[in-house]
């Protein structure tokens, strides 16, 4: 995935790349950048589907290297805050079920024959 900076006037590449599904409409991306000096850092990327529009909305957030364990760390802590004491008894694993079972039925309906799409009942 390349980026263009309109800073700097150069194209910023990832080095690594990982694209979290988030329901229908929403993914993360969490991308492995390299800095000019040779450094790296992390660029974390909510891209959600517009409802009833075209096109997407972005929201980034950069975590730099000395920031990768406390920012580990404190996540690990609101989730954790979340999951065990405010929420305890929720079904986390619903929605990635439920996103699985739709994905499935998304992939069998492209399965389907031309002829089988055209029927109109």
């Amino acid at each position: 995935m390349k980026f263009f900076n309109v800073d700097k006037q150069r194209n910023i590449e990832s080095v690594f790349t990982k694209k979290v599904k988030a329901g229908r409409r929403r993914n993360y991306f969490f991308d492995v950048r390299q800095t000019k000096g040779e450094d790296y850092y992390i660029s974390i990327t909510e891209s959600t589907k517009k409802f009833g529009q075209e096109g997407v909305e972005k929201h980034k957030v950069f975590i730099y290297k000395e920031d990768f364990l406390r920012f580990a760390a404190g996540l690990q802590e609101a989730i954790d805050e979340v999951r065990f004491k405010l929420l305890p008894d929720f079904d986390y694993e619903a929605f990635a079920r439920r996103d699985e079972e739709w994905e499935n039925e998304q992939a069998h309906k492209n399965q389907e024959s031309p002829e089988e799409k055209n029927m109109e009942w």
